[in-house]
């Protein structure tokens, strides 16, 4: 798990996809959520979310079929390693997450995660929706972006840099709504970090984004099913 064993890595997106993927990341965290809400006055947060999915996943399909086809055949010739990789990503994960909620603990109460908690409330809503969110379009979508578009594009120039800031952005991503009304909320970045390293490195190792993919979707079944069953203990 040393991160400077690096591997062979081969799997990229051309430029011109790059620049097109990074341009959506944008719209994706900002514009698509500002205009449902107020161009067509959207006000349900599963539909919102709902939304920026399915549309993010439409338009990054397209810009990235020919790289997502490239990476499947990679995927196709080294199953077993992907295999592996994915069981090994994940096991490691959850011992860093005992280790990243412990220290958190001191600080915060690592159970009050607003995102998660923001999850659970949407699961109440709508369940069938938030199923599809999390482990089907939430994975593709972010795994294109954050590793396939930032993750990818930067290993080009530094791997070291690729991780910190890869890690640093896909954390970001999930608190800043909530840290901007509460700066405590930053300290739930840590939480993201055991996630957000070995969904980098997982796509490194496989040298294809379905192992990063298969990896985001199984962490989120699981944590999804998890969420659910401390929110019925409570």
């Amino acid at each position: 798990m040393r991160l400077r064993e690096a591997p062979d890595f081969h799997s990229g997106l051309s430029p011109l996809a790059a620049l097109l993927v990074l341009l959506w990341l944008p719209v994706h965290v900002v514009g698509m959520p500002w205009l449902l809400f107020k161009v067509f006055h959207i006000t349900d947060d599963v539909q919102i979310n709902l939304l920026t999915y399915v549309i993010g996943a439409v338009y990054l399909l397209i810009v990235g079929f020919r790289f997502l086809r490239r990476d499947f055949d990679v995927l196709c010739e080294q199953p077993g390693r992907v295999f592996f990789q994915v069981l090994g990503c994940y096991g490691t994960m959850l011992l860093m997450n005992l280790a990243a909620s412990g220290l958190l603990g001191l600080f915060v109460d690592a159970v009050d995660n607003p995102n998660n908690a923001a999850v659970m409330d949407m699961v109440g809503q709508d369940y069938g929706a938030m199923n599809a969110i999390a482990i089907f379009l939430a994975p593709f979508v972010e795994e294109m972006l954050f590793r396939a578009g930032v993750f990818g594009t930067i290993r080009r120039k530094s791997r070291v840099l690729a991780y910190v800031v890869c890690i640093l952005l896909f954390g970001v991503y999930h608190i800043w709504g909530y840290a901007l009304s509460d700066p405590m909320s930053w300290l739930y970045l840590l939480q993201y970090v055991p996630a957000a390293w070995l969904l980098c490195r997982c796509y490194e190792y496989c040298d294809s984004i379905w192992g990063s993919l298969a990896f985001h979707m199984l962490t989120n079944f699981v944590s999804l099913q998890a969420l659910r069953l401390v929110e019925d203990l409570l």
